[in-house]
């Protein structure tokens, strides 16, 4: 079991994985740690799996696998979880942007400190205004919704302890909200520490503005999931009461009014006639459609099954 176990998810990198490696080895060399590296390639269409087959091979520390597409880096993130059995874990990105020289910090801070999970803070940004400006309002607004105190929630370096990530599970787009997934599973103390941003050396960035219109779509759905996942009838069933009571109470009202105005000789307009029947016929229908649908989700939640939403085509190194 070692030390350190380094999570790295590749993307079309091939250029600056070798330089990364033997960076994370001298600095685990240089504070004696043992160590393994885990490089999850993610449908990349250049060298970047040839180049992880020849770092194997020179280091028995580097361990590989290989997607059959490109699936995101949340997958990559959860396949690499649920292979690393080092005691504390490091996740980083392959494009030199984060540095390996934080890694001693963050492991103490884990080991030392208690944290359960330690999240990069790249204090001072080497980004184009068009990303920090939106980077630093996505993160405000998800400090605000999620009640951890980050200041970047998208940083790639972060520190866990192995039960966290063995017992949290990464999908879709959710790797922005790892420590909030860690603390909604039981692993409250979560830290931060500022760490160094690189300028890129390689390559382009594989993300968009787009990210951040994602970002906080992902961030209504795991708040959502997290308070309704596994009684999804709270949810639909109070919305689909309140819609078929109210219903339920307009048309009582309309058959009140009808009995009464003939009971008083009135002329009174046909119930159908009237556009308050229309809408108690649509709350009563739409609160049967939501209590159902809340009775389905019910049973799908009982029977659910935890498969992977990616595959992996090949794996190196890995004798466990």
């Amino acid at each position: 079991m070692p030390d350190i176990s380094v999570v790295v998810p590749v993307f079309n990198e091939e250029e600056s994985i070798t330089e990364l490696t033997h960076w994370i080895s001298r600095v685990m060399k240089d504070h004696g740690f043992s160590y393994e590296v885990v490089f999850i390639n993610d449908g990349s269409t250049d060298n970047s799996w040839g180049v992880i087959n020849s770092l194997a091979g020179e280091f028995e520390e580097v361990k590989g696998l290989n997607f059959t597409r490109n699936y995101g880096k949340s997958a990559a993130l959860d396949a690499g979880f649920q292979k690393v059995s080092g005691d504390v874990v490091i996740t980083m990105d392959a494009d030199l942007q984060d540095s390996p020289d934080e890694i001693p910090g963050l492991f103490a801070m884990v080991k030392e400190g208690g944290f359960d999970v330690v999240s990069g803070w790249k204090k001072e940004r080497h980004d184009p205004i068009s990303k920090t400006i939106p980077s630093k309002f996505f993160n405000a607004v998800t400090r605000w919704i999620s009640g951890i105190k980050l200041h970047d929630f998208n940083c790639g370096l972060k520190a866990y302890k192995l039960k966290v990530v063995k017992n949290i599970q990464v999908y879709g787009e959710m790797h922005r909200y790892i420590p909030l997934l860690a603390k909604w599973n039981g692993f409250p103390k979560i830290g931060e520490k500022i760490v160094q941003h690189q300028s890129r050396k390689y390559g382009y960035s594989k993300f968009g503005i787009e990210r951040f219109l994602n970002g906080f779509l992902d961030l209504i759905s795991v708040s959502f999931v997290h308070r309704y996942k596994k009684k999804p009838m709270h949810f639909f069933g109070l919305l689909g009461t309140l819609s078929f009571f109210s219903g339920f109470v307009i048309t009582c009202w309309l058959i009140f009014q009808k009995v009464y105005g003939l009971s008083k000789g009135l002329q009174v307009r046909e119930i159908t006639d009237q556009p308050l029947f229309f809408l108690a016929l649509v709350a009563l229908i739409i609160g049967v459609q939501l209590f159902v649908t809340g009775f389905i989700a019910e049973l799908m939640t009982s029977n659910q099954s935890k498969e992977t939403e990616y595959k992996i085509d090949e794996e190196i190194n890995f004798d466990y």
